[in-house]
């Protein structure tokens, strides 16, 4: 798929001097105790930077899922730290930690996500209500996201009205039109058949290379480790290998 990507206005309001956008520290996650205790991930030491395109790939149960949900904040680690942008987010709770997720992190879910009563168009804007955004640059900041992703034209329609390949187009505009320093995707494709996927990907991908977005994926798919410019494998909860292709 090959799209002008034109999104004036959404390009991530972030200090591109500073690189590191998440580092974490020793992270763990375990859940139980004694004989039911299971280590979902041991001692991850991981720097995603700024422009970044990168899979974390393993088997199932490898703590991909748990990488991704401490990243994102959505869940707490047992030990260890996590800082999004320099800020600590393993020390964060309740309001604090929502706000900081709302303004600094995408996320992009295998399932959508979408408000089911909502427009596409509301679906999209729906962060950006809750950041305060006047109405005057959230029409826009929709208008120039929705032709930069393909749904000019669905506005109206609600997620039962649109195809999964559409759906998640709305989960993926969602996600970067509130200019998140990271954009967080749990399997983004694995509800579509194969050339949605891959357009989709191409999507994703260039807009990656022209507006410097940082997408970190967690993924069994082939069509996005082809694409991937780092590659981090997780075994059993840990980081075992970490591939650059810069």
């Amino acid at each position: 798929m090959t799209t002008q990507v034109d999104i004036a206005g959404i390009t991530p309001e972030v200090i591109v001097s500073q690189k590191t956008v998440i580092e974490t520290t020793l992270l763990c996650r375990e859940f139980g105790r004694g004989d039911t205790l299971v280590k979902a991930l041991t001692d991850a030491n991981i720097i995603i930077e700024r422009g970044e395109f990168t899979a974390i790939i393993g088997p199932s149960g490898s703590g991909k899922t748990s990488l991704l949900q401490l990243m994102g904040g959505l869940d707490n680690p047992s030990s260890g730290d996590v800082l999004l942008d320099n800020k600590n987010i393993s020390l964060m709770t309740g309001t604090e930690l929502s706000d900081f997720r709302r303004d600094h992190i995408g996320f992009i879910f295998q399932a959508y996500n979408l408000i089911p009563v909502l427009s596409a168009r509301e679906n999209i804007e729906y962060i950006m209500l809750l950041q305060g955004i006047p109405t005057a640059e959230r029409n826009q900041r929709v208008d120039n996201i929705m032709h930069a992703v393909g749904l000019k034209g669905l506005g109206d329609r609600r997620p039962a009205e649109l195809s999964g390949g559409q759906q998640q187009r709305v989960a993926v505009a969602r996600a970067m039109v509130s200019k998140p320093s990271i954009i967080l995707a749990d399997e983004p494709t694995a509800n579509l058949d194969s050339k949605t996927g891959s357009d989709l990907l191409d999507m994703m991908k260039e807009l990656n290379e022209q507006q410097n977005m940082t997408f970190v994926f967690s993924t069994h798919d082939p069509k996005i480790m082809e694409r991937a410019r780092r590659i981090i494998r997780l075994v059993d909860g840990c980081v075992v290998d970490d591939e650059r292709r810069d």
